[in-house]
């Protein structure tokens, strides 16, 4: 059956633009994301790897991984854009191959190669063509459950990383990181550019692309303020509360090999941290159609904090697995709902670049974080000093959605 023919409304759903296809596309593309945002994770689970064969200091790998972040983050606005012309079909087709161009080249060579690799051919090129231009994307398959689907799609980060990073570690182990990466580049083209042609067709614009009665018209102000401003503060705090969520996926591993945890043990607790991030993000969906996106970043970066203190407060193997779930169960739910932040408060059809623009500082902060946790590790000697510092920009992420929640509210009370 055709995703035409799925789209095909049935009589009890005449009031919403969401069918069987929707769910189909939402599904398709967490499975993509699935594999394609992996890839930074071979960077996490072989940091120590990576570090002694490239030189010894672990920045090097953590501005790799960061570097992928940051790329995707930057690319994302012109594959918006570029999307709305010629398709998401094209773009996460492209995406995909460049994903797998990036590891090929970063297994090649020194620390040039392992760079250039991540931040142009995985990031900037690569899942910059998938990422951003697929959250616009489904968000306009759904108006009732956007916050589930969206959640659902921002799973696939959480999804990859869970079941690749045992996979990963077994795979260094046995054949080294350059290997790996060869043999994940394989896997890149073989799943992402079938799935992406096959399902991603051009939509049926009278039902996908319909929108709401009572939508935000452009020119309005957003929550008493111009839409700039109101853009911009959504922007910095998404990069403030993406500091500190960078932290520990990135730097998990180490982190337990450093207090005599094995690497088997370190891969198997961003397991369960990613894990947990998965099934929790699915209620942080279904709460997020209820109060809405900013209320739901509010609750979700409260609960992302707390979980950071837990890092410093035990080192223990059973108190790192509690704390690393924790981690997951909180802040799972905060980048997505930032997508349907922006959704709500600004014009559908400005979705194509605020989405994108948002992305861009949350993805400069998961960037930020990962490479800051490196560089006062190399620094300092332990990471203690870097996960304090990640609690700082949390609070001010705090601060910052927290006078906006009040806006709202204010706005919204008779």
């Amino acid at each position: 059956m055709t995703i035409s023919a799925l789209a095909a409304p049935r009589s009890t759903d005449r009031a919403t633009i969401e069918t069987r296809a929707s769910w189909a596309v939402c599904l398709t593309a967490l499975g993509i994301a699935a594999v394609s945002f992996a890839a930074p994770a071979v960077t996490v689970v072989a940091l120590k790897p990576i570090a002694a064969d490239l030189g010894g200091a672990r920045s090097v790998p953590a501005l790799a991984y960061s570097l992928a972040w940051l790329g995707s983050a930057c690319g994302g606005l012109m594959m918006g854009r570029i999307a709305e012309r010629v398709g998401v079909r094209w773009t996460v087709m492209f995406g995909g191959a460049m994903v797998a161009a990036g590891l090929a080249l970063a297994s090649s060579g020194g620390r040039a190669s392992l760079l250039i690799g991540y931040g142009v051919f995985v990031g900037f090129l690569g899942n910059a063509g998938i990422n951003a231009p697929l959250y616009v994307y489904v968000s306009r398959w759904f108006d009732r459950r956007r916050g589930s689907a969206l959640a659902l799609l921002s799973s696939g980060q959480s999804v990859s990383a869970a079941i690749w990073a045992p996979v990963f570690a077994y795979a260094v182990a046995q054949i080294g990181w350059r290997h790996t990466m060869l043999w994940f580049a394989g896997l890149e083209i073989a799943v992402v550019l079938p799935a992406a042609a096959i399902m991603f067709g051009p939509a049926n614009h009278s039902i996908v692309w319909r929108q709401p009665a009572g939508g935000v018209r452009p020119g309005q102000t957003v929550l008493g303020m111009r839409p700039r401003t109101a853009l911009m503060a959504l922007s910095a705090a998404s990069f403030c509360c993406c500091v500190p969520m960078a932290m520990p996926q990135g730097h998990l591993v180490a982190f337990c090999s450093d207090v005599g945890i094995p690497a088997a043990q370190g891969a198997a607790m961003l397991s369960v941290l990613l894990g947990c991030a998965f099934v929790s993000r699915q209620f942080w969906g279904f709460v997020a159609d209820r109060i809405g996106g900013l209320n739901t970043i509010l609750a979700g970066s409260t609960c992302q904090v707390v979980a950071m203190v837990g890092f410093l407060a035990t080192q223990n193997e059973a108190g790192l697995f509690a704390v690393s779930a924790a981690f997951g169960l909180g802040f799972s739910g905060i980048i997505p709902a930032y997508v349907l932040a922006v959704r709500e408060l600004f014009p559908a059809s400005e979705a194509a670049w605020r989405v994108p623009s948002v992305l861009l500082f949350s993805g400069s902060g998961m960037a930020f974080g990962g490479w800051l946790a490196g560089a006062i590790y190399d620094y300092a000697g332990f990471y203690a000093i870097a996960f304090a510092t990640g609690i700082v920009f949390n609070l001010v992420n705090l601060a910052v959605i927290g006078v906006l929640v009040w806006r709202q509210q204010r706005l919204a009370s008779p």
